[in-house]
């Protein structure tokens, strides 16, 4: 059943295309939302709908709720679930796809880049698997405030265009209010897209999502002489990029499945995500992941493994003669490590106020980090804090200074080497050294308020993580968001949220 109402008169969408629908059928299944039975709007990204083209101005709420739950339908848009295979927890499943989500359509933006709208948590679709679809409250909120910190901390990602509840209920481990979130991103393509085609054997198929991958992502390489190979060398570079910002910023997917690796490379699906706290390699969040698989020491490994499959995917395209395909295929995959490496250390360099490149720079990080978790030194407060070290020692720092060839000391002394004066070493660091995160134990207090019918910890939570590099103000918020938890507000796990 449907709540489709007319739209109004002056069509307050931007001009709906959908590209993605002329790809073949089997990639996709045109679907109808569910709707909502009362949608009430929770917030809207104003900034960010009116860089997509939609025109809300002189809406209600509740004219905007409609519009958002999918009760209302763009002129040209025709809602399809994406079909998709992929690998979770290193184990093929040959049959997901959207089982809560829908695409509503594609947009331009004021510069021409194509995004993707879609619902989440719109209802069943051929691929929900005898799931009923729905989202829970607790899971959009989660996925709204993490996107859109990410966005403001400059990690590529899908972001948050608005968020409703539905007036429904859904049933988890209990009954819980019923939401939507709605999700933009460059495009939704997945390695698990491209295993899903690999899978059936379906070379045609395959060649046309490569072809369409690098019109939406790539089009200086559609020249190529192998498109697949472009392909596969531009979503290593991609993914080595992303997954070295997250490393810089503690943060951990949590769920890194190959059907959640984007090939536009950005962030994708925040269910058991967290910033770490205290820093620990091989901290795990999710509570699903018993195995540590995606730790966050392991997550750039993953991505590795992720770009194998990739490459397997693809090598029916790479060139007709497979042992060569499979040798070049190889050569592009094995090249991830030091990609990733060249991608990280320049983050990490630059957290330590450091422009040049010197052949010790990786044993300097090393001796910090493993100080840091020797002595459990919360991961985000700490880089904060060398910001303020260029001439004294913070507190928060003396673990780092307990001798006179302490680590402080050494740093300062590479520090003497750069070309920059310490005030605009202070700049650089500060704006790459968040002061505020998404802190997990805030995170769990915002949805637990909301829960009760109070969404002012959630709105004044997004407020202050628009700009995660300010100094922290001293009360509210924000300045909660700067301190690590207590030991009685420590969040051990995540959940995924479906």
């Amino acid at each position: 059943m449907t709540h489709a109402e007319p739209q109004t008169p002056h069509s307050p969408f931007p001009s709906f295309q959908l590209s993605y629908g002329s790809l073949p059928p089997t990639l996709f299944t045109q679907v109808e939302p569910y709707g909502a039975s009362a949608p009430e709007l929770i917030r809207l990204n104003t900034s960010f709908a009116q860089k997509l083209g939609f025109h809300l101005d002189g809406l209600t709420n509740k004219d905007i709720a409609a519009i958002f739950s999918g009760n209302w339908r763009a002129d040209g848009s025709k809602p399809l679930a994406m079909a998709y295979a992929g690998h979770q927890f290193g184990g093929f499943n040959p049959g997901l796809g959207d089982g809560r989500a829908m695409l509503l359509g594609e947009v331009l933006d004021s510069l021409g880049t194509r995004f993707d709208v879609q619902l989440k948590g719109s209802g069943q679709t051929p691929y929900s698997r005898q799931g009923d679809g729905r989202a829970a409250l607790g899971p959009v909120l989660r996925e709204y405030v993490i996107s859109e910190a990410m966005a403001a901390l400059g990690v590529p990602t899908t972001r948050a265009l608005a968020a409703i509840t539905t007036g429904d209920r859904v049933l988890r481990e209990q009954i819980l209010p019923g939401a939507m979130v709605t999700r933009v991103a460059r495009s939704h393509l997945r390695v698990g897209t491209f295993e899903y085609a690999a899978f059936r054997t379906d070379r045609e198929t395959l060649a046309c999502l490569v072809d369409y991958a690098l019109e939406r992502h790539g089009p200086h390489t559609l020249n190529d002489e192998s498109p697949a190979l472009a392909l596969l060398r531009a979503v290593i570079k991609r993914q080595a990029d992303l997954v070295a910002h997250w490393i810089s910023l503690g943060f951990i997917h949590g769920v890194m499945n190959t059907d959640n690796c984007t090939i536009s490379g950005e962030t994708i699906d925040y269910g058991p995500c967290a910033f770490m706290d205290w820093y620990d390699p091989h901290q795990v969040y999710s509570s699903i992941d018993t195995e540590g698989r995606y730790a966050f020491s392991n997550q750039p490994a993953v991505a590795h493994w992720n770009m194998a499959v990739l490459a397997q995917s693809l090598l029916p395209l790479i060139t007709d003669d497979q042992d060569t395909a499979v040798e070049t295929a190889q050569e592009a995959v094995s090249s991830f490590p030091s990609v990733f490496q060249d991608a990280y250390m320049g983050r990490m360099r630059r957290k330590l106020g450091l422009t040049t490149n010197h052949d010790d720079d990786s044993a300097l990080l090393r001796d910090l980090l493993s100080a840091m978790a020797e002595e459990s030194a919360d991961f985000t407060t700490t880089f904060r804090a060398l910001g303020e070290a260029l001439s004294q020692t913070p507190e928060t720092l003396t673990f780092l200074a307990r001798a006179d060839d302490g680590w402080l000391n050494r740093w300062r002394k590479r520090l003497s080497q750069e070309p920059h004066s310490p005030t605009d070493t202070k700049a650089l660091m500060h704006g790459v050294n968040p002061a505020i995160i998404p802190r997990n134990h805030r995170v769990e207090a915002m949805i637990a308020s909301a829960m009760e019918g109070d969404f002012k910890p959630f709105h004044a939570m997004i407020n202050e993580l628009a700009k995660p590099y300010d100094d922290a103000p001293l009360t509210g918020e924000g300045a909660q968001l700067a301190k690590p938890p207590t030991s009685g507000e420590i969040v051990h796990a995540t959940y995924c949220g479906t």
